[in-house]
């Protein structure tokens, strides 16, 4: 069922094939074991106590709707971060781009997993946010979050920390305000490190030239 998280709808496709038997259950017993995690993790977050936080992060994944924060930044460095903040800039920007491609287009369409059930799983409404029409997996924020930061952290180490921390305080506020997994926002947050890398060491071998 389409309702079903990502690691269970692939179990079950798992048992309907004709894969080599105990290789198969091993598999089909990992994904069960996954999807349960993630789902726990996703109660756990949803039972937190922590009403001083819900305003905040409430406006800090509303913010991060388009990638606002990292435009804004790399306008910033543009304008002001000299030759160096401008590469920065650009190689972030261009990280995101790749990272929302990839991101938004085959990995959402394929997964094909739906948003977790805030109600269900008690997620207080004083956290809520407009529900995503997308699919769940990956977190298309965290991506984006984080290729920015990898990339510019690469470009300008000073930078590191401060884009590094804003863009785990967006990963983390799509799991507070209940429209993530935690599984999507790791993955998501993952592919984007992994392409904000490759986009830095691109521009830093053309600049050694």
């Amino acid at each position: 069922m389409s309702n079903q998280p990502a690691e269970y709808r692939l179990a079950d496709w798992l048992t309907d094939t004709k894969a080599w038997r105990p290789a198969r259950s091993v598999a089909i017993g990992a994904l069960r074991r996954l999807g349960a995690m993630d789902q726990r993790a996703y109660d756990a977050v949803a039972g937190w106590s922590s009403p001083a936080l819900d305003a905040p992060l409430r406006e800090v994944s509303r913010f991060a709707n388009f990638s606002k924060p990292w435009l804004l930044t790399a306008g910033i460095l543009a304008v002001a971060g000299g030759p160096t903040g401008r590469r920065a800039a650009l190689t972030g920007v261009a990280a995101i781009a790749a990272t929302s491609l990839m991101v938004n287009q085959p990995m959402k369409l394929a997964s094909n997993r739906t948003r977790p059930d805030r109600e269900e799983s008690g997620v207080p409404r004083g956290r809520w946010i407009r529900m995503p029409d997308s699919t769940s997996f990956p977190s298309g924020h965290s991506a984006s979050a984080a290729a920015f930061a990898v990339a510019v952290g690469d470009i300008s180490p000073g930078l590191r920390l401060p884009v590094g921390a804003s863009a785990a305080a967006v990963a983390f506020s799509r799991v507070y305000t209940g429209v993530h997994y935690p599984g999507d926002v790791l993955v998501g947050a993952s592919v984007g490190a992994v392409v904000g890398r490759l986009s830095s060491k691109t521009v830093l071998r053309w600049a050694a030239r």
